[in-house]
C-alpha cells in the first residue's frame, strides 16, 4: 500500500486490508491473529476482527502532514 492509501482508511478496517499493509496475505494475517502475532491490537466486534487505522500508520511509521 502506498502512503496515501494508508492515510485514506477508514477509523478500522479489516484483517485483510490491515494484512496487505504489511505486505503479507489474508490467510498468513488470520493465522497471525490467531497466534498473537500480529503486530497492532486486533479487536473483536461480534464475529468479526478490526484494526485501528492509527495503530497501523503507528506501526508503519505514517502520520497525517
Amino acid at each position: 500500500m502506498t502512503r496515501d492509501e494508508l492515510l485514506s482508511l477508514p477509523v478500522t478496517v479489516d484483517v485483510e486490508t490491515a494484512g496487505r499493509a504489511f505486505g503479507v496475505g489474508r490467510t498468513v494475517a488470520y493465522r497471525m491473529v490467531r497466534d498473537g502475532e500480529f503486530p497492532v491490537p486486533v479487536l473483536r466486534v461480534g464475529n468479526k476482527y478490526r484494526v485501528s487505522s492509527a495503530e497501523l500508520w503507528r506501526a508503519l511509521g505514517v502520520a497525517p502532514e
